[in-house]
Parts: C-alpha cells; sequence; structure tokens
C-alpha cells in the first residue's frame, strides 16, 4: 500500500520558518513530479511547489524566493524549506506524488497543519 507521510507543521511567528517533509513508502517512485500543496479554508488547494525527478524546481509566485523544495530519489522523501512565513501561509500542506505517463499514479498525503498567526 503506497503512503505519503507530511511531518514538520505547526506554528510559526510571521517572519519565522518552518521545514515540513514527506517519506513516500509501498511502490516504486520514477519519472514523476512531487509536489507541495495547500489549502486554507474556504479556498481551493493551490500548487505551492514542484520538483522533477531530474530536479527541476516550480514554485509559486506568491512564495518564489521564500520556498525552496528538495527530493531524495534513493530515500523517496522531499522537504519544503519556507522562509519568512506570511499569515497568508496558514493552510494544510499536502504531499503530493503524480507521474503522467503509463503506469501513470497520483498519490496525496494526509496534510500536515501550518498556521502564522497574524
Amino acid at each position: 500500500q503506497v503512503q505519503l507521510v507530511e511531518s514538520g507543521g505547526g506554528l510559526v511567528q510571521p517572519g519565522g520558518s518552518l521545514r515540513l517533509s514527506c517519506a513516500a513508502s509501498g511502490r516504486q517512485f520514477y519519472g514523476d513530479v512531487w509536489a507541495w500543496y495547500r489549502q486554507s479554508s474556504g479556498t481551493e488547494r493551490e500548487m505551492v511547489a514542484t520538483v522533477t525527478s531530474g530536479g527541476t524546481e516550480n514554485y509559486a509566485d506568491s512564495v518564489n524566493g521564500r520556498f525552496t523544495i528538495s527530493r531524495d530519489n534513493r530515500k523517496n522523501t522531499m522537504d519544503l524549506q519556507m522562509n519568512s512565513l506570511k499569515p497568508e501561509a496558514t493552510a494544510v500542506y499536502y504531499c503530493n506524488v503524480r507521474r503522467r505517463y503509463t503506469p501513470g499514479y497520483n498519490y496525496w498525503g494526509q496534510g500536515t497543519q501550518v498556521a502564522v498567526p497574524s
């Protein structure tokens, strides 16, 4: 059974930093895109950052320059370093692993809460 487990969420003051981690298990992962999404109350889930198996990174404009995504293909883990956090970063953060090409797959973690008080 495939599992994605996030960790590292919590309460942090504005301007502070937090590091989220995602650990995947249960199958072989290859040729895919790993991503962090977030969803705050009453809003759609939005992409925060993605990283391909080759290491190409992509960021939402709102976090570019402050967040850094990384992955370890051998350990099947992914991190999100979040710096200079703002109250609008408050959300549940989800780990996602998706492979578009056959055989495709799309997995989600259970989410981890990040709270940045205003």
